[in-house]
């Protein structure tokens, strides 16, 4: 039995060590196709931001309504990550540089609360007068789960608005109004052809945008930003903002 159980760990030892070489030898190919993809990545702020932005444009106008493989669904997003990724790397920006931090996450809140309640405010109105308030799905289980959800895909496209947008913008225009209004555009630009939802990225775009480049803090933007989603879906009536569709699957019922 001590034989056979030798023998046996022999054996695994052998194949675990196998394993690990294949790996690393994948591994090791996938970085060498990484720096290749790097070298053809173009270094001007203007044409990262370009790249990045016909790569999401094209997933929403040109592949997701057509095909459901995966592959060709990946492509552009690994090419919009990979130069998202190698332009804060380029430029030595550190996790906490771009927002992932906590010690200012208060002060950026402070900035975001008068705003955001204006928001609930005007569309609490805006909801009572059309008939179309649904807040009492605030108490299910469901929507806490979409919540999360929210948070999570807000905080991805924050990541996406400020930490390289934004921060691209400023290279080009600098602090201020002009590369503020450049990515609350190229958000709402990201929303078309839904009428009340590119308005309403917009707007809230501007004032993320804004209060990024005073306090960055992707943590308190990222639940700012779920919990306007929130309140635009339990306060405007579900046909105006149609489904939440952008792109071509927005002319699809």
């Amino acid at each position: 039995m001590g034989r056979t159980f030798e023998s046996c760990r022999g054996h695994f030892n052998f194949g675990f060590a196998i394993v690990v070489f294949q790996n690393h030898e994948k591994f090791q190919t996938f970085l060498s196709l990484l720096n290749k993809i790097k070298n053809l990545i173009p270094t001007s702020p203007l044409a990262e931001m370009s790249i990045v932005l016909l790569c999401a444009l094209a997933v929403e106008w040109a592949i997701l309504p057509f095909t459901k493989n995966p592959f060709i669904f990946a492509l552009p997003i690994l090419i919009a990550v990979a130069v998202i990724y190698f332009s804060q790397r380029r430029k030595n920006e550190s996790l906490r540089e771009i927002g992932y931090r906590f010690d200012n996450f208060l002060e950026c809140f402070r900035l975001l609360a008068l705003p955001m309640l204006a928001f609930f405010i005007a569309l609490t109105i805006l909801g009572w007068t059309l008939g179309s308030l649904r807040f009492n799905d605030l108490f299910g289980s469901a929507f806490f789960r979409k919540y999360i959800w929210l948070f999570v895909w807000g905080l991805i496209q924050q990541h996406a608005l400020q930490a390289f947008f934004n921060r691209r913008a400023q290279e080009i225009y600098g602090k201020g109004y002009l590369s503020v209004f450049v990515a609350a555009m190229i958000f709402a630009l990201l929303h078309l052809p839904n009428f009340w939802l590119t308005i309403a990225t917009f707007c809230g775009g501007l004032m993320w945008a804004f209060v990024y480049q005073r306090v960055p803090n992707l943590f308190a933007l990222a639940i700012s930003h779920a919990v306007m989603s929130g309140v635009l879906v339990l306060t405007m009536p579900t046909a105006a903002l149609h489904g939440m569709r952008v792109g071509y699957n927005y002319f699809r019922l």
